[in-house]
């Protein structure tokens, strides 16, 4: 069934490319995952191994500095290893469980990397290793960039909170309210942030809120969430309703294989309507929303390539 999915995607028409030291920047956030004690224990070890950030960060920013590939693995090193904890340690199975985890990540990010008060301390190894990459996105000296980064990642911090209750509520989510919190549950807008940071692609304010941009940028965290949902399907089947499919399935009353059928045609159509609108964008786009722009379509066509030979999907 899942192979069926995954091969009923349309692949991204952009350009496959892998940054030259991934094997490097995979060292690096092992190592720096070691460091902040993200893995306490072998089986957490293993389970992030398996879910090879430093590849998806160097298909997202093949083309980047080191020390900007590195940060974009760290980021979705930190992410995974969350995501793990919530996931397969039932952490976010319950939000009275969950809440006390979130308040001192949202202290950490509401000081944008700096101490703010003599004595500070980040409270556990989670959020000393987020106030590591706030304070690494700080020193950038990009402080549009730190706002854009901290403003997503409060946006998924509070979506993590709407899944837990969900699981909790043993409750499946309406389509069009699933696509709304799936693209800040996924963390891809945060993940965005640091890639525009990393290519020079903070567009300009009034670039930012145009509608076409706007309607570009949500649809790119869309197809990379998505793209996931559907190589993620056979795993996430088995634990909730927060996917695609699922959502299609428990809406329509349709079976199983039919709203399998209709996520990847959802992606598909996704695609194209983002090619089509990028093209008339592209048209009259300035060096930096150009650069943003093609941050997305690197994220787009990594995701996919990364996700064909992601171990962490499989059930």
């Amino acid at each position: 069934m899942r192979t069926f999915a995954v091969t009923a995607l349309t692949p991204p028409p952009y350009e496959a490319l892998v940054h030259e030291a991934v094997a490097e920047v995979a060292a690096h956030s092992a190592d720096w995952a070691d460091a902040f004690g993200l893995v306490p224990s072998a089986a957490a070890r293993e389970r992030l191994a398996r879910a090879n950030a430093a590849e998806l960060a160097a298909r997202a920013c093949p083309e980047v500095p080191l020390s900007a590939v590195r940060l974009l693995a760290d980021l979705i090193t930190w992410l995974f290893a969350f995501d793990d904890r919530c996931d397969e340690d039932e952490l976010g199975a319950n939000p009275a469980r969950l809440a006390p985890a979130l308040a001192p990540l949202l202290e950490v990010v509401d000081r944008f990397g700096t101490t703010a008060h003599a004595g500070y301390q980040p409270a556990g190894p989670t959020a000393a290793a987020l106030h590591d990459l706030c304070r690494r996105v700080r020193a950038l000296g990009r402080p549009g960039g730190l706002l854009k980064f901290a403003a997503a990642f409060r946006e998924y911090l509070f979506a993590l909170l709407w899944e837990a209750t969900n699981r909790q509520l043993h409750r499946v989510p309406r389509f069009a309210e699933y696509v709304q919190m799936r693209r800040h549950t996924g963390a891809v807008l945060p993940s965005f942030a640091l890639t525009d940071l990393a290519t020079d692609g903070l567009a300009a304010t009034v670039d930012r809120v145009d509608p076409r941009v706007v309607r570009l940028d949500l649809l790119a965290a869309d197809l990379v969430c998505w793209c996931n949902d559907v190589f993620s399907y056979g795993k996430e089947r088995l634990r909730d309703g927060h996917n695609l499919a699922t959502v299609i399935a428990y809406e329509l009353n349709w079976p199983e294989r039919a709203a399998l059928t209709e996520a990847a045609a959802r992606y598909n159509a996704g695609l194209a309507a983002y090619g089509a609108l990028e093209a008339e964008v592209l048209a009259d786009a300035d060096g930096r929303l150009s650069r943003m722009l093609q941050s997305r379509r690197r994220w787009l066509r990594g995701t996919y390539d990364w996700s064909l030979g992601a171990l962490r999907y499989h059930p």
